[in-house]
């Protein structure tokens, strides 16, 4: 075996990325909104969103076979339906880093005014705590890779250590007080005299598992650096189902102490880090949050290192304007960088601060790329595709290539005629009745979709025009 074939990621390497990259704020954030929306069939939602993100992740995984260039869901577009469809594809993921960015900046700055004893529904408060956090984001990445890569590995500690000890405390805190299982009496549960969970309805379920899968995110990444990978045509479909499988298992498990412990604590808490309103001593709960919040600074500074970086390479290949190639003398992508942050805060803007709608959207806006990708890959098996110089000919298996693809596009499909779009983009009353439109959020999913890919398009043209 060669040097270089030896450094290479082997099968439990790629297993271990997975769930670095999966693990992240949505297990912190998702449960009390899931709890709220599906009640006693919260493990059932969780463990829905997992069989659906192996599905999905197995699609990516054999698109990482046929394209083994680096760009995910960008590069696996391009290669099938050429630069048009791959240049949306790559705005669009674009967007939904973005988007992935403001919903975890969220996270940090209300948790952090939270355990300070501060309003966290404060909109102004948030704003400022917003312009604070991207300050020092800021100078993290100005400070070069280095830096950043430290933080992502202290975040790291920091999400497995919470998660172990919620674990770990609930399982203890069961023992000693001899608390049994009484899930279905979640549903019951009431505050001020109404019932917390409503009526479960086929709508109801599809949201809650939309927000669910937000915290299996993160898979779709993972093929993206296949090249880097010992056999990613036969690892890549067995170690990102096992990644999976092992992280349901462990948000189950999280989820369960929590239903147990205090379930009316989880649905109600404004804290944004509900998991932690479970435990009633302070010491162990502040240790919760500050763990989940090392972990979600610590996304945000992988986010804010990767989202811009999206964009640059689009310019790299002559997709978007050169100009957004420029680096300072630190190799410091200034100009993506700026352009990302202003969408990271916008978009929450946009949305009121709803960390449940913020959420929603940030699963929803990688839907697309969920049907394009499945697409792709049955193209791919078919021996079809306009980049045909860079579509390998890889080993072709019916189940993972035409199989999970067509389960893949039938999944998104229900989905999304079954999602709750009033509620997303609407304005709801205390008893849930439609009032209105959120001009606010149809105006960021209008410039997301069509407005910036536009923008970028008329902008590279323009470019290439002068250029010729």
């Amino acid at each position: 075996m060669s040097e270089k074939e030896s450094d290479k990621l082997g099968f439990w390497s790629i297993v271990l990325l997975a769930i670095n990259a999966i693990i992240g704020s949505g297990i912190f954030l998702t449960p009390g909104s899931v709890v709220q929306q599906a009640g006693s069939k919260a493990l059932l939602v969780y463990l829905i969103a997992a069989i659906f993100a192996s599905i999905l992740a197995i699609s990516f995984a054999a698109a990482a076979k046929y394209v083994t260039k680096s760009g995910a869901a960008y590069a696996y577009s391009k290669a099938a339906f050429g630069e048009k469809v791959g240049f949306y594809m790559g705005i669009l993921r674009y967007f939904s880093a973005s988007v992935a960015w403001g919903v975890m900046a969220v996270g940090v700055i209300r948790s952090t005014i939270s355990i300070f004893g501060g309003n966290s529904e404060d909109f102004w408060a948030v704003t400022i705590g917003f312009i604070i956090l991207m300050a020092a984001i800021t100078v993290i990445n100005l400070f070069g890779q280095k830096v950043v890569k430290y933080v992502m590995n202290l975040a790291t500690i920091g999400k497995l250590a919470a998660l172990v000890l919620i674990i770990v405390a609930g399982v203890v805190l069961l023992i000693v007080s001899g608390a049994s299982s009484h899930l279905n009496e979640v549903d019951s549960i009431t505050q001020n005299g109404h019932r917390i969970v409503p009526t479960l309805t086929t709508t109801g379920f599809v949201m809650a598992i939309v927000s669910a899968f937000y915290a299996f995110t993160g898979f779709e990444s993972v093929a993206s650096g296949s090249d880097d990978m010992k056999n990613p045509e036969k690892n890549l479909p067995r170690a990102i189902p096992l990644a999976i499988l092992v992280i349901a298992i462990v948000y189950i498990g999280v989820v369960a102490v929590a239903m147990i412990l205090d379930p009316k604590a989880l649905m109600t808490t404004t804290q944004v880090v509900a998991i932690a309103a479970i435990f009633q001593n302070e010491v162990l709960r502040d240790v919760i949050l500050v763990g989940a919040l090392v972990s979600m600074f610590g996304i945000n500074v992988a986010s804010s290192f990767n989202a811009p970086r999206i964009l640059e390479a689009m310019a790299r290949e002559n997709q978007m304007s050169k100009s957004l190639t420029k680096r300072t003398k630190n190799n410091f992508p200034i100009r993506t960088f700026f352009i990302s942050v202003i969408l990271a805060i916008l978009i929450p803007m946009a949305f009121q601060y709803n960390m449940t709608n913020l959420i929603t959207l940030s699963a929803m806006v990688r839907f697309l790329g969920f049907i394009v990708v499945p697409i792709a890959v049955i193209r791919f098996f078919q021996g079809k595709g306009v980049e045909k110089d860079i579509i390998l000919k890889a080993d072709k298996n019916v189940w993972t290539d035409v199989v999970f693809p067509v389960l893949s596009i039938i999944l998104v499909i229900f989905l999304l005629i079954e999602y709750n779009w009033k509620a997303q983009f609407g304005i709801l009353n205390a008893q849930g009745q439609f009032i209105g439109l959120n001009w606010y959020a149809i105006a960021m999913m209008v410039f997301g979709f069509i407005l910036l890919p536009l923008i970028m398009s008329l902008i590279a043209r323009r470019e290439r025009k002068n250029e010729n």
